[in-house]
């Protein structure tokens, strides 16, 4: 669909087709009020950051880590003991700039407004969007801010869960030399962690896109299926890319659930081409 094509069919007003700039205004506006309802969570976020570093972007490194306690427990009632118990280490940061402790405050609260308000901000695009689909479009596409919400959370919620704490756990215990002590910079683990959950977040919206791009004819199972290959090198190109410390062990953590959303999303490409084939023969017949 075309760019002017795409805003001639918004029309807002019965028998009256808005001008470019009209569109471009009401764009801005969804603009405006989606950067100020991320503003509002980051004010939020900045006045308990103390907490939010202490509590939740430190807990990943502490051994009484809820999902380290849970995949313990799995660990002992499966007879594996603790060969996935995480071992207690002794994690500290370093910041080496004076204004490093500063910035990173601001980082913490934008990131943090930035998740909370994500199924808004989404929201306000949708409702720009979705004046120029059609009845049909917009029936077919019922519960899409739920599950872009979803996926986005389950991604965040797997990068900050379960990479996170086994990347901390297995550098700080990895020796090349006991002469060697590991302390990183606050703003290295701060920019992993925003790469191993955002990152993730946008990346599990894969399935909903292979959707929407079978829908309109541009991709099918058939095609996905062929090129399952390229698709595994590209996905560890991706899973290179979220994870800065490109290391065997971090890229077989992300490379694996971005694999199963593509398998997912061979599964829900078929589906939709076998409906647009019915809808075919019926219109055939």
């Amino acid at each position: 669909m075309a760019l002017m094509d795409f805003f001639n069919k918004r029309k807002k007003v019965p028998n009256a087709e808005m001008s470019f700039i009209d569109h471009l205004e009401e764009l801005r506006w969804h603009l405006v009020r989606s950067v100020i309802a991320i503003l509002a969570c980051a004010i939020v976020a900045f006045i308990y950051s103390e907490y939010i570093v202490d509590t939740i972007l430190f807990g990943p490194t502490k051994p009484d880590f809820i999902s380290a306690q849970w995949l313990c427990a799995a660990g002992q009632k499966i007879g594996l003991g603790d060969a996935i118990c995480f071992k207690e280490v002794k994690v500290n940061f370093l910041e080496t700039t004076m204004t490093g402790q500063f910035i990173a405050s601001f980082t913490v609260a934008f990131i943090g407004g930035f998740i909370v308000a994500f199924p808004y901000v989404f929201w306000e695009f949708w409702r720009f969007v979705r004046p120029a689909l059609s009845d049909k479009e917009r029936k077919n596409t019922r519960g899409v801010i739920f599950w872009v919400s979803f996926l986005f959370f389950l991604g965040v919620a797997f990068g900050y869960f379960i990479l996170t704490p086994f990347m901390v756990n297995f550098y700080f215990n990895y020796k090349l030399s006991a002469q060697i002590t590991i302390m990183p910079t606050f703003s290295d683990y701060l920019e992993n962690l925003i790469y191993t959950t955002v990152g993730i977040g946008i990346l599990f919206q894969m399935p909903l896109l292979v959707m929407v791009l079978a829908k309109v004819g541009f991709v099918t199972a058939k095609f996905l299926r062929k090129y399952r290959r390229h698709a595994f090198v590209l996905i560890i190109i991706a899973a290179a890319i979220i994870t800065p410390s490109t290391d065997p062990f971090s890229l077989t953590i992300v490379t694996i659930p971005l694999y199963v959303l593509f398998e997912a999303s061979i599964a829900v490409a078929s589906r939709v081409n076998r409906k647009q084939e019915l809808k075919d023969k019926e219109e055939w017949s």
